[in-house]
């Protein structure tokens, strides 16, 4: 066994190892990792004593986190331990005490206490519930009851986590009691959570809304690792970190863990009598966790902040807790103030440290805490930067939906774009009319029919499975084409207890948020839009470029194509056409996506051209872009740009050609023609154009072949293919319609141009 003492530098290179497969940089499974870390070794004397067997279990856990070591009953996660480090310290237990533990009792309670316990099934460990680490008045929990709650059939929670939960709660109950706060806008408040994908989006934009200065608190060893750990986190995000931004924040070295946040008692006691908000984000947001995992950040964090906010000068705090808090299977609505999930119903650790944190703060409100609760569904990507959250269920969900083509079949998805989301909250934080109140920034639903549709019109036809057979096929994929950027959507996918929490997440009702929307409308917001197709377009490349998903490609089924034929002459430049030149295309797109952010059509086909070579060429490579620079006139002159083609054509001795063509609009009558004459050159690849000329669609197939014609995706549906249809119709309708007005509006603004020369009868007037 290896010495404690003499594996700083080991650890920290497993723990870079560790957060490189969390993130995907390396391509290891679960049973690659088991593989690799199980191997043979000398089986140590088992102590057969709860505190010798927890010592023991926590020498080992020790080595698989950043400090080297690990106190028997600290938390595993806390103190710097990743999941995929969880899985090393099953194998290692197994392997050198001959502990055998499931990976989920990790997850569940990862202190070396609770797993002595469990494995010596004692009877003190099933009915009495542990003490927390932090020794203030505050955070010091009441003995527990000596026995089990009662709970009915039904309950999926773990008795041991009911009675740690109801000892929190109680904990409300010793927080100071306070007046109400000024009812002013803030101008100097306190922000947990800055590093974190909400909380970087709502630093920003309670900077750009309110004249307030911001305290960081940062989780670093100092001040300088603080700093540089936000700004880090800012630019990640495609967020500014400016002089000026820096100019108005703190950062603050600490841990929402700690008593007091790890800050001394004249700091502390400077920031109660100083802030005049605190604004509570930070969270471990981890849905493998158990409650007793969680409850430091997500509940004892809380509290901590709910007691500072009451200590000194009144103020109000305003706390990010989530839809989680209604995550029962078969909960009938979620609306601002329905009844929370019960608590005995919620399995996952993550929503019952959301709930229990919620609970504690309304207690917390008896003793005239003002306390506003912001509940995000999931939180999607920013709609301008594409900016997101990798280790975002919803992101995993997305990915995967978008790289399988499948989904599983779901009432709602709640959820809204980050920027909206961090919108509102700063809103609700800055107006004082607002606090004290329940908001759900839940946004519009989508339905399974709106997710269907819109990766339709993406390109991206999608089956509809049940939920199990989702879950089954989606692992099957991974587990034979792994993916590592999506390694913690296989691991939940994985867990028994993570699955309660999406089965209640895909099979809960809409949430509803009236309030929220009053706010909206009172304050000329934003309203709530659906988190549709366009709203995650930038997410989506991104997600693309990151790994996490796959766009349409030309190579793919089109979704959607029709044919082309012209026919003219061409000549040598300069001279007049005189030789026959056709074309007989196909152009496609992959998805609307192509049109949306390209405006470029795909190609393939034949060009016949004696005059350049005496066979028909091929078209290898072929773009069509719809009013390119849009439809900026050539040479400040009244032709603007419709259409440009571009095509690479090779012979069948493998010689190579080019194809330059545009179609021009005009301020003149013949519109018609206008839209089917292309002006061509043609020349061998390298070399300057040898041919031009002009070919035209002919009048009589233009209707048959680019609107009858329309070939749709066979894998749609009916419906689907209409709509494809009529969507492409209108959407290239109005681009052209576009495009042929640009010259008439500039010859009208041309003839009333009042700067224009005047003429020698209107110079002597």
């Amino acid at each position: 066994m290896r010495d404690v003492n003499d594996n700083g530098s080991a650890a920290a290179d497993q723990r870079a190892t560790a957060e490189a497969i969390e993130r995907g940089g390396i391509g290891l499974t679960v049973t690659d990792l088991l593989a690799r870390v199980a191997g043979p070794a000398e089986l140590a004397e088992r102590p057969r004593d709860l505190g010798g067997l927890a010592a023991a279990i926590a020498a080992v856990a020790g080595r698989h986190v950043p400090a080297g070591r690990l106190a028997p009953d600290a938390d595993f996660f806390d103190a710097g331990g990743t999941s995929v480090s969880a899985v090393e310290l099953v194998s290692a237990l197994e392997a050198e005490l001959g502990v055998s533990v499931d990976l989920d009792e990790v997850f569940a309670d990862a202190r070396p206490v609770a797993l002595a316990r469990r494995r010596l099934g004692s009877a003190e460990a099933a009915t009495v519930a542990p003490e927390p680490a932090a020794p203030t008045a505050l955070q010091a929990s009441p003995t527990a009851a000596p026995s089990l709650l009662s709970t009915p059939p039904d309950s999926t929670a773990r008795p041991e986590d009911l009675t740690q939960i109801l000892a929190d709660l109680a904990l409300a109950d010793r927080l100071p009691f306070t007046a109400s706060p000024d009812p002013l806008p803030p101008r100097r408040i306190l922000l947990t959570g800055a590093t974190g994908f909400l909380g970087s989006h709502m630093l920003l934009d309670l900077l750009r809304h309110s004249d307030a200065h911001v305290t960081c608190l940062v989780r670093a060893a100092d001040e300088e690792a603080a700093t540089a750990r936000l700004g880090e986190a800012l630019r990640g995000y495609a967020l500014p970190w400016s002089s000026e931004v820096r100019r108005r924040i703190t950062v603050l070295p600490g841990d929402i863990r700690d008593p007091h946040l790890g800050l001394s008692d004249d700091l502390w006691n400077t920031l109660a009598h100083e802030l005049d908000s605190v604004v509570s984000v930070a969270a471990a947001v981890d849905f493998l966790r158990g409650y007793q995992s969680l409850r430091g950040s997500n509940v004892l964090g809380a509290l901590t902040l709910a007691e500072l906010a009451a200590t000194g000068r009144p103020k109000p705090l305003h706390h990010i807790s989530s839809i989680a808090v209604f995550n029962e299977v078969g909960i009938p609505s979620m609306g601002e103030d329905d009844p929370l999930a019960h608590i005995d119903r919620l399995v996952a650790g993550y929503d019952q440290t959301k709930w229990a944190a919620e609970v504690a703060l309304r207690r917390a409100r008896d003793h005239g805490l003002v306390v506003t609760a912001l509940r995000p569904g999931g939180i999607g990507g920013h709609t301008k930067t594409g900016a997101y959250n990798a280790q975002d269920l919803s992101s995993g969900l997305i990915s995967a939906f978008g790289r399988f083509r499948t989904v599983p079949a779901f009432r709602q998805l709640n959820a809204a774009p980050v920027d909206w989301v961090s919108r509102v909250a700063v809103a609700a934080i800055c107006e004082p009319d607002a606090w004290g109140f329940d908001y759900n920034l839940t946004g519009v639903s989508n339905t399974l029919d709106d997710v269907v549709r819109d990766m339709a019109l993406g390109g991206m036809h999608v089956r509809v499975q049940d939920w199990d057979e989702w879950r089954t096929d989606a692992l099957a994929r991974l587990e034979a084409d792994p993916v590592p950027e999506l390694g913690f959507l296989t691991r939940v996918l994985q867990s028994p207890t993570a699955l309660k929490l999406c089965e209640a997440t895909l099979k809960g009702p809409a949430a509803t948020a009236d309030r929220t929307a009053a706010l909206v409308e009172a304050l000329g917001l934003t309203p709530a839009a659906r988190y549709d197709a366009r709203a995650q377009l930038k997410t989506f490349e991104r997600l693309a470029n990151d790994g996490l998903a796959r766009l349409p490609h030309k190579d793919d089924q089109p979704y959607l194509w029709f044919t082309e034929t012209t026919e003219g002459s061409v000549g040598p430049v300069e001279a007049t056409p005189d030789t026959p030149c056709s074309m007989s295309l196909t152009l496609s797109i992959a998805g609307m996506h192509q049109l949306v952010t390209d405006r470029r059509i795909d190609v393939r086909g034949e060009v016949t051209c004696p005059a350049l070579h005496p066979a028909p060429l091929t078209v290898e490579r072929g773009d069509i872009w719809i009013r390119p620079e849009e439809g900026i006139p050539h040479r400040h002159g009244l032709r603007h740009q419709l259409l440009r083609y571009r095509l690479e054509l090779t012979d069948l001795d493998g010689g190579r050609w080019w194809l330059e063509g545009h179609k021009y609009a005009r301020a003149r009558r013949d519109l018609w023609r206008q839209t089917r004459a292309l002006t061509v050159e043609l020349g061998r690849e390298g070399e300057p154009a040898s041919l031009a000329g002009e070919v035209v669609v002919p009048a009589d197939s233009y209707v048959r072949d680019q609107i009858d014609g329309i070939k749709v995706d066979p894998r749609l549906t009916s419906q689907e293919k209409r709509a494809a249809k009529l969507t492409w119709l209108a959407w290239f309708g109005l681009e052209m319609g576009r495009g042929l007005l640009g010259p008439f509006a500039r010859a009208t603004a041309d003839l009333l141009d009042l700067r224009r020369t005047q003429t020698p009868t209107e110079h002597h007037r």
